[in-house]
């Protein structure tokens, strides 16, 4: 069962692509249904800069708003954190 962390924010993909240690796992994204010689299949979806991941409070960039599904982003350094808190603003409230 997927788990459900207590804070997740969203973010732009182009935003988190600022990073310049990024690196993304983009065959983990979330599956979109498409209709392929009147076949209904799943296949991944195609991220773009105007799509939008979570970035959750163990600082794991997902495709859903699950800590553990989807994972895009998961090479967390004190270069991310500080990039997530100095040019995201990402603050987890406390309490």
């Amino acid at each position: 069962m997927a788990t459900m962390g207590k804070y997740c924010k969203a973010y732009s993909l182009k935003k988190l692509r600022q990073f310049n240690q990024w690196t993304e796992h983009a065959e983990n994204s979330r599956k979109e249904k498409k209709q392929i010689d009147r076949k209904e299949v799943e296949i991944n979806r195609n991220l773009t800069d105007d799509d939008f991941l979570y970035l959750q409070e163990n600082y794991v960039v997902t495709d859903s708003i699950f800590q553990d599904e989807n994972i895009i982003f998961d090479n967390v350094t004190s270069e991310w954190q500080k990039f997530c808190k100095n040019t995201l603003l990402f603050d987890i409230p406390v309490g």
